[in-house]
């Protein structure tokens, strides 16, 4: 966290600067006030005669470093929410932007919530550990401090109260915290939770509506949001029966005060000014030792964010960058060799087994399989989403862990199972496939796509503003956005992960007519369910159970592939 801090050192300094200011200005008010007291009411050193003009002139004095003591609170605040502030904008930046190149088996350990939780959550309760480090604890200390410092500069009898009172409320304090601490971490977890549990709700909310399922979720989110706030109670509990047992100390403390000036009055060795300077400081002192009680609080919760999100920002991406030395040799060849797959963090069962071929530049490659036969899973292996078990892939003749992933990215367009868009305009979704795409590549990837014909019929056309997560689109118009992306990239090598099964048969031999005529040089690899969706692609792959079983064209497999004439039978009927 040093590192961040030291970026705004200058505010960091300044913050406790004027709060030293402000201190002093509290510090010197009780001094004023036994002078007020002893000389200007009850005129101790003039025989019992007050002394208006010293009190008026005194108080004025007062008033004026009371102004002043607020200017430098003031100031204080202000440096210290500007340094607590960019700090906290530092962490979330580099936060997210670590969170942007992590690899998908790394984002699915953290999960969603707690990844949303630390950007939020975590650093607010950083940035409150920063600004109450540097303004915080410098009032608390320089109070406690200088309390005990003018106190005995009154009597050294009232230094007695001091040391009688300190060490049972600093034990108190430590015993308090050391059992409240350890219970951070798990507020934080349960956090985690209650979030990942809202954002499942709000994703998810066809399905649960479908499943009529509410009252089911309600039920599961009621159960999360009661264990984060008993959480929360208990830790606010725990903390509570500091106030009164401290807050009895304080008065046991005053009173020791009253009764030893008392005294010392009646002996004539203080004065009543020098008593009411005795209390003032005591309960300075002992209220600075209470605001420890918040401030023990904020550190400790601030350093369980602290942890949580240095655990995102110095976790190394599982995906790293090559360093190919040789350039590309042709343009849109993937080359698997021997690949075998298995997800990381799973059960360890291969996925994807001794699979090799040779996709040809230019070529339509079709992938056809049961569900979960691994068909996903083989895409996911060319532009590195995932590193292989065994075995290489090698796009363009070069090894894809040797490219760098801006690299290989870049010769790779792609569009899931599930179509993801964004919250903006239909035209901003396609045209960010491509940096600095016109208007007219917009909407040529559309037409291409089928996708042109639903958005000129909206009132807005291509400025139609899309919900979240595309909810205001049908499953087939979000596919052909998604796809027009893809298209607009024209990007060496094509992916379409069942990218048009929301689309009818019809509509979809547009597209892929489209598809070739305009781009037939791109290497085109298509995953599908259907016959009809790939028996025009120059090959078909038959992956059953992780292996790739039959390879050809749809006549040489109608003929050699029993595996393929049962899905072609199956569909026909």
């Amino acid at each position: 966290m040093g590192k961040y801090v030291k970026k705004y050192w200058l505010f960091a300094v300044f913050a406790p600067i004027f709060m030293f200011g402000e201190v002093s200005m509290d510090l010197v008010q009780p001094q004023m006030m036994k002078r007020i007291v002893d000389e200007g009411v009850l005129g101790i050193s003039s025989g019992g005669v007050g002394n208006m003009n010293l009190i008026l002139s005194t108080g004025i004095r007062m008033v004026l470093l009371v102004l002043l003591g607020g200017i430098s609170g003031v100031l204080s605040g202000v440096f210290a929410n500007l340094c607590s502030q960019n700090v906290a904008n530092d962490l979330r930046q580099d936060c997210f932007r670590n969170i942007c190149s992590l690899s998908f088996e790394q984002t699915d350990y953290f999960s969603t919530g707690s990844l949303i939780t630390r950007v939020t959550n975590d650093v607010t309760q950083v940035q409150q550990l920063v600004s109450m480090s540097i303004r915080g604890f410098v009032r608390t200390f320089l109070l406690f401090g200088g309390g005990i410092y003018c106190m005995l500069q009154l009597d050294l009898q009232f230094g007695v109260v001091v040391a009688c009172a300190l060490p049972v409320v600093l034990g108190m304090i430590l015993i308090f915290m050391h059992k409240v601490n350890p219970l951070f971490g798990q507020l934080q977890r349960r956090l985690d939770h209650l979030n990942t549990v809202m954002q499942e709700n709000v994703s998810g909310a066809r399905v649960v509506k479908a499943y009529v399922k509410e009252e089911h979720e309600k039920k599961r989110f009621g159960e999360a949001n009661e264990s984060l706030v008993s959480m929360q109670l208990r830790i606010l509990n725990t903390i509570s029966y500091m106030s009164p047992l401290i807050n009895s100390i304080l008065g046991i403390s005053i009173i020791a005060v009253i009764q030893i000036g008392a005294i010392q009055v009646r002996s004539g060795i203080v004065t009543p000014g020098v008593v009411m300077a005795a209390i003032t400081y005591i309960t300075q002192i002992l209220n600075a030792v209470m605001r420890m009680i918040m401030i023990f609080q904020t550190v400790s919760r601030g350093n369980t964010s602290a942890k949580r999100l240095m655990e995102v920002i110095n976790c190394t991406p599982a995906i790293q960058d090559g360093n190919a030395e040789s350039a590309p040799t042709v343009n849109g060849e993937v080359i698997f060799q021997n690949v075998s797959f298995a997800y990381p963090n799973g059960s360890g069962e291969q996925i994807l087994k001794d699979i090799s071929v040779t996709i040809h530049p230019g070529e339509t490659f079709a992938i056809l399989g049961a569900t979960g036969c691994g068909k996903s899973t083989f895409v996911n292996l060319i532009p590195r989403f995932y590193d292989v078990t065994q075995g290489k892939v090698l796009v363009d003749g070069i090894n894809v862990k040797d490219y760098t992933l801006h690299e290989l990215r870049d010769k790779i367009a792609i569009t899931l199972q599930k179509s993801e868009l964004f919250t903006t305009t239909i035209g901003e979704n396609i045209g960010w496939g491509k940096e600095g795409a016109t208007q007219e590549d917009i909407e040529e990837a559309a037409r291409l796509a089928q996708a042109e014909e639903f958005i000129l019929r909206k009132e807005d056309g291509f400025d139609t503003q899309v919900a979240e997560r595309g909810m205001s689109l049908s499953g087939g118009q979000k596919q052909r956005v998604a796809v027009s992306r893809a298209m607009l990239k024209q990007a060496e090598i094509l992916i379409l992960d069942d990218a048009t099964s929301a689309l009818d048969l019809k509509t979809e031999a547009r597209l892929y007519e489209g598809l070739q005529r305009a781009y037939p040089n791109i290497t085109k690899i298509i995953v599908a369910q259907r016959i009809a969706s790939v028996k025009k692609a120059d090959r078909i792959a038959i992956i059953e159970e992780g292996r790739m079983i039959a390879c050809g064209t749809h006549e040489q497999l109608s003929e050699s592939c029993k595996v393929y004439r049962d899905i072609c039978a199956s569909q026909n009927r």
